[in-house]
């Protein structure tokens, strides 16, 4: 049967990643408003800002859509390092071979016809965004912000002749076995004492403010992470703004030292439950299910936290932590996800053991070298 391919069809491109899996597994579509919005070249910063080209790709059968794929570039990220990369996102799609190549094929070569070295992904669309292919734990559902695939997205990419590298791990956190306590050492309590530092809730009334100067913490503490670029305030906020309809501010600070921002720590309630009830897509029940959803959900997912570069080894990092999951706690909450973090990044890693977070996926990316690059 012949495989037909389309570019820029997004409805036919979001849909495609439910009808290849089907609403019993554990795939999650982001809300299609986002998806939409994301893929609206006049209205997202990553294109009008100049820091990135992308096109949306969907693989069709018998008229039915059947898989789909993003092909990147992050033009801001190849001037920071200076590289020549480009990157798949959103890959999925059937169990076919056929489907898969065509897919990668596509991605190839619009890549290739702009001349880029490599092809690494996933990368929705940026390293700020959904990253990595699930690789283990395809049996755990995914917080809101997780990327999830079936094991056959792997296998595909390995058998066109990617190379599995950059290890990430997602995590998962049984609240109600956590003592914050035991993150609380010397350093850290002299924080908590300190009144220089001043904490602050994110609550709508302060939103736009709050977020401006997480950003800004966001950008200093992340500047030599690997892939890191730092997003711009309307790339941020393009990103970010929506949150203020779920925001939490029982579970979400900005501290700030001597009247500037110096760490913040960014949870919200896990909303995947409620996407995959209702397929990603808002109706006129939205605000009931929401209303549901507010009272019952147990579950959070912490989405990153940063300190400024001149506070690091303070114990400020700590503190942020111990003092939220005591507010999940308090909130009710009983469930906390840990967003991915790459096996390079020890003290991470360290600090995600001490308070007893357990794997829930391993995510890898899978790169390419392309004909640009011979």
């Amino acid at each position: 049967m012949t495989i037909e391919i389309r570019e820029g069809d997004r409805k036919a491109a979001f849909d495609a990643a439910l009808e290849a899996y089907g609403r019993q597994s554990l795939y999650v579509p982001p809300l299609w408003s986002d998806f939409e919005r994301m893929f609206d070249s006049e209205r997202n910063p990553f294109v009008t800002e100049g820091h990135g080209r992308y096109a949306l790709f969907s693989a069709h059968r018998d008229g039915r859509p059947v898989g789909r794929i993003a092909a990147s570039i992050h033009d801001a990220a190849n001037r920071k390092f200076d590289t020549n990369a480009g990157a798949f996102g959103f890959f999925d799609c059937i169990d076919d071979a056929e489907v898969a190549d065509a897919l990668l094929g596509a991605a190839e070569r619009w890549l290739d016809a702009r001349g880029v070295g490599s092809i690494s992904g996933n990368f929705n669309l940026t390293a700020m965004q959904q990253i990595g292919v699930v690789t283990d734990g395809f049996d755990h559902a995914p917080f809101t912000d997780m990327t999830w695939s079936p094991p056959h997205i792997a296998r595909h990419l390995e058998r066109a002749g990617y190379a599995k590298g950059f290890p990430m791990t997602t995590f998962e956190i049984a609240l109600e076995d956590v003592s914050p306590a035991q993150l609380i050492g010397d350093k850290q309590r002299q924080i908590l004492d300190d009144a220089e530092f001043v904490w602050q809730p994110i609550s709508r009334s302060a939103f736009k403010a709050r977020l401006e100067d997480a950003r800004l913490i966001l950008n200093d503490g992340f500047a030599e992470n690997p892939m890191f670029v730092p997003p711009s305030a309307a790339e941020y906020l393009f990103q970010a703004g929506d949150m203020m309809w779920i925001i939490d501010k029982r579970i979400s600070t900005v501290v700030y030292h001597r009247g500037r921002p110096a760490g913040a720590i960014i949870a919200i309630p896990d909303l995947n439950p409620l996407v995959k009830a209702v397929g990603g897509r808002v109706g006129l029940s939205a605000p009931f299910r929401l209303l549901h959803h507010r009272l019952t959900n147990t579950r959070a997912v912490l989405i990153y936290q940063s300190v400024c570069r001149d506070l690091h080894n303070r114990g400020l990092n700590g503190a942020m932590l111990y003092r939220t999951l005591q507010a999940l706690k308090h909130a009710g909450y009983r469930t906390l996800g840990g967003t991915w973090i790459a096996d390079v990044n020890g003290a991470s890693l360290r600090q995600a053991e001490k308070v007893g977070a357990k794997p829930l996926h391993r995510l890898h990316l899978f790169t390419k070298p392309l004909a640009a690059a011979v």
